[in-house]
């Protein structure tokens, strides 16, 4: 038979202090209340139970609390439990007050996440099910393979090599954390075998140069022209990171002949093109363009990730490397897996029962008539913005009349919009000429938010 103390369910950290076990018990709780560490509302365990925690007669501590609440610290009604009276709280002195919590936007347009309201939560139970009951008890030890779950890799070799054109072997997929943590990894890697530099496109997220220099890697822009991005590298870097499908933020593809090139620079100077894949399968008016990687797997390393597909809560990203790179890779993840269990196997299960295909196939039909609606709306509304970069992806660019980013930008966060303007993304050195545009994710909003963020939108632009 269990002990009583078992069975009461609350655990609360207390120590009595001072003479007498009744006076030390309610100074304690008092100071508990009063410092903030107990927080208004919180429940506190029956006498019963803590009296059995503490090794004291129960009498002792309903009488603290029948003290505390006649002095208003505490709260006690039946059915209800003894709780923390609802006061405020003043924090000790020296204690810095907590920032206050920024106003969310009315609509957000900010690029980067995709509408979490359609992350598919019943299929994803249900594929978390089988994958548990499917996996060996093994699974849940401490990952002895840095490359993660066979599993997940063995489904997503499968499932890049038929849906992105990605020449994958398991043995070669590397799992992270997402797309910056697998940069990182990366970064560790190429530094500790001898590299140098990295040419990155002008206008991109600075995080992942950060990334980069963190690493111990110099950074040098790439050029942009009407064609995109021009991707083969200075004489001296030793890679190149790309967004190859949908250049982020700009939104075009890398032109066919430099898709060639970059991969002719890489075999001829030895070079690495890391392609980050970031929303390759979101591509509405014709075919995916195939992932880079397909064109020489020795020379290309293939980046992919949830975050756009399904959430970026997840954290998982995964990498298909070089035979020469992986083994250096999977060092720099310190030796063991470090992503979660659960969602590895979870996400090789959604792979293989064409779950995920089904929720992209979904999701993207639902951006596109977003995208859709987007481009109706500012052609019928504002045409002296220009929209580019629709092919693909989760955003578009909004091309604005030269000198008027910053003041659309202004009236934009007036009306509780908020949007990045392309100014935002283009990096220090930029080989590229300066545009006046807005970079309008429309991923992030659900579905019945559209038409009210497409009236402030419209609202703010040159008319």
């Amino acid at each position: 038979m269990a002990e009583p103390w078992a069975t009461l369910g609350i655990d609360l950290h207390v120590e009595p202090t001072g003479p007498g076990l009744r006076r030390g018990l309610t100074d304690a709780l008092r100071e508990a209340v009063r410092s903030g560490r107990l927080a208004p509302g919180t429940r506190l365990p029956s006498s019963r139970a803590l009296a059995a925690d503490l090794g004291i007669a129960r009498n002792t501590v309903a009488d603290a609390y029948a003290d505390l609440v006649a002095e208003g610290w505490l709260t006690a009604r039946q059915g209800s439990g003894t709780r923390v009276a609802e006061r405020e709280v003043v924090p000790p002195t020296g204690t810095a007050p907590h920032p206050r919590a920024r106003a969310r936007p009315a609509y957000d347009l900010r690029p980067g996440s995709p509408d979490l309201a359609s992350f598919p939560r019943a299929e994803w139970l249900k594929a978390s099910r089988r994958a548990l009951n499917a996996a060996p008890h093994h699974a849940l030890d401490y990952g002895d393979d840095p490359r993660g779950r066979p599993e997940l890799r063995t489904a997503l070799a499968g499932y890049l090599s038929r849906a992105r054109g990605v020449r994958a072997d398991p043995e070669r997929i590397v799992v992270c954390a997402g797309f910056a943590h697998g940069l990182k990894l990366l970064g560790t890697a190429l530094r500790a075998c001898g590299a140098r530099t990295v040419a990155v496109e002008s206008y991109g997220l600075d995080v992942h140069g950060r990334l980069l220099t963190t690493s111990g890697l110099d950074i040098v822009p790439l050029p942009f022209d009407r064609l995109g991005t021009d991707p083969v590298g200075p004489a001296a870097a030793d890679a190149v990171l790309l967004t190859p499908a949908h250049q982020f933020p700009m939104g075009v593809p890398l032109h066919r002949d430099r898709r060639a090139a970059v991969v002719d620079w890489a075999r001829r100077t030895g070079g690495l093109v890391l392609e980050d894949d970031y929303d390759g399968e979101f591509r509405y008016d014709r075919q995916p363009v195939g992932a880079l990687q397909g064109l020489d797997p020795g020379r290309v390393v293939y980046l992919g990730t949830a975050s756009k597909s399904l959430a970026p809560g997840l954290r998982l990203g995964w990498m298909v490397l070089p035979p020469d790179l992986t083994e250096q890779v999977a060092e720099a993840k310190g030796g063991v897996d470090t992503c979660g269990v659960l969602d590895q196997l979870t996400l090789a299960e959604f792979l293989t029962s064409g779950a995920y295909d089904r929720h992209v196939r979904a999701t993207r039909l639902r951006y596109r008539r977003r995208r859709d609606a987007l481009v109706a709306a500012v052609t019928a509304r504002a045409p002296e913005a220009r929209v580019t970069g629709i092919a693909a992806g989760l955003h578009v660019l909004l091309r604005l009349p030269p000198g008027t980013e910053q003041s659309v930008v202004q009236a934009a966060r007036w009306r509780g919009l908020a949007v990045h303007g392309l100014t935002q993304y283009r990096r220090p050195g930029a080989l590229a000429e300066p545009v006046d545009a807005l970079v309008v994710g429309y991923g992030t909003l659900p579905d019945h938010a559209w038409s009210g963020a497409l009236d402030a939108l419209c609202a703010v632009l040159p008319g």
